[in-house]
């Protein structure tokens, strides 16, 4: 039987069905019994654990031939990451006591860059992990197309999207959470000593200018993109209620100047199988053409 973090999302809950669709044990992690109630239907045990008491979460750990562990994103952190700190320590201690098998750990694309921006937590997560003498897989994915999410509206109504990911034209490491989920249940099922780094990718790296044309095919209309001015960004996120957006603006123009990605440009990485336009569909409710 494999435990499962964030079993309610897009990950996790692909995690999940992966494992189910193998004649796999699941044990979903909850925070509520009645968010495990659709799992617990499709025959999965259920526990309610959550990253504010390692107790419960070790319980949920303990006898498992492997776990899938994440963090909550924490897009807003308070300046040196007090929130995930907190969190990473209370997820260490869950995994000193119950010691399973094996652990699959969502980090991310940059978690091996130490210059400031948003992406440190998961190298603090990484470097908290690491010390733990059981096999460690992590899962290093680059960014999410299913962030377009974002850009429905104004796709939908205005026939634009806004991008602070620049130039538009430039093509960055993308993948879809689907196949990070079906990745993540893939390693969880593989047998390895001590540990490791595997990054995720699509096949072909996606620029705006690619998301706005996927955004046109699935709209039938056309959709353009516009750069959102670098001097604009803080006052936006600000008015968004971000209350310290600095790491935020360090990790995309970590993304946009190139020292976030890949060491050798993924040529490494695993590859997804979930194309673009699956994903602008799926967030579109329509159709992929």
């Amino acid at each position: 039987m494999f435990a499962i973090m964030g079993i309610t999302g897009n990950v996790g809950g692909a995690v999940a069905r992966t494992l189910l669709d193998a004649g796999r044990g699941v044990r979903a992690i909850v925070r509520e019994p009645a968010k495990g109630a659709s799992w617990a239907a499709e025959g999965c045990d259920t526990a309610v654990a959550d990253l504010e008491a390692a107790g419960p979460l070790a319980t949920a750990f303990e006898g498992m031939e492997g776990v899938f562990v994440m963090l909550p994103p924490i897009f807003d952190p308070s300046p040196g990451f007090p929130e995930a700190d907190a969190k990473i320590a209370i997820l260490r201690q869950a995994l000193e006591r119950s010691r399973p098998a094996k652990v699959v750990v969502l980090s991310t694309i940059g978690a091996d860059v130490d210059r400031p921006n948003l992406l440190n937590q998961l190298r603090r997560l990484e470097t908290a992990v690491a010390e733990l003498p059981v096999p460690v897989t992590f899962l290093r994915p680059a960014w999410f197309m299913d962030n377009a999410a974002g850009d429905v509206v104004s796709a939908r109504d205005e026939g634009v999207i806004r991008s602070h990911l620049q130039p538009i034209a430039h093509p960055l490491p993308m993948v879809a959470a689907a196949d990070v989920g079906r990745t993540a249940a893939e390693i969880l099922q593989e047998q390895w000593e001590g540990h490791r780094v595997i990054e995720l990718e699509a096949p072909q790296r996606i620029s705006p200018l690619d998301l706005a044309a996927a955004f046109s095919r699935a709209l039938d209309r056309e959709v353009r993109v516009e750069a959102v001015p670098r001097e604009r960004w803080e006052a936006e996120f600000r008015a968004q209620g971000m209350r310290n957006p600095l790491p935020r603006i360090q990790m995309i123009e970590g993304f946009n100047e190139g020292w976030i990605d890949y060491p050798d440009r993924g040529a490494s990485a695993r590859k997804g199988r979930v194309a673009l336009d699956e994903v602008i569909a799926a967030l579109l409710g329509t159709k992929a053409r």
